[in-house]
């Protein structure tokens, strides 16, 4: 018998000082090409958020992992020296009970101002 591990719909909103679109949306790509399940991306000069699924036993593991995200790509994707400002951690059936969530299909890089 397989148990399977919970999907978890994660958001990570990390903010600061402003940064050249240019630059934020070649780190945000260099970000997607080493986490190959973010779903999408959004980021305008003072703010990005980072949307994906991760897979682990419980939520206070995903969360755990969402905190981590950015610092631990900071380097390797060259991102903006900006720090978390906020997170949402739902399972699968909640994000697919909301009225209209966003597809699931959808991968790339949207500017995006907030």
């Amino acid at each position: 018998m397989t148990i399977e591990t919970p999907l978890w719909h994660v958001t990570v909103t990390v903010g600061g000082g402003p940064q050249d679109l240019s630059m934020t949306h070649a780190a945000l790509q260099r970000l997607m090409g080493e986490r190959p399940f973010i779903h999408s991306l959004r980021y305008g000069e003072s703010r990005a958020e980072v949307c994906y699924w991760e897979e682990s036993p419980d939520m206070v593991d995903a969360a755990s992992l969402a905190l981590r995200l950015w610092t631990e790509h900071r380097a390797t994707a060259d991102l903006p020296d900006w720090r978390i400002v906020g997170l949402e951690v739902v399972d699968k059936e909640t994000y697919q009970l909301r009225e209209t969530p966003p597809p699931l299909n959808v991968a790339g890089v949207v500017p995006r101002r907030f």
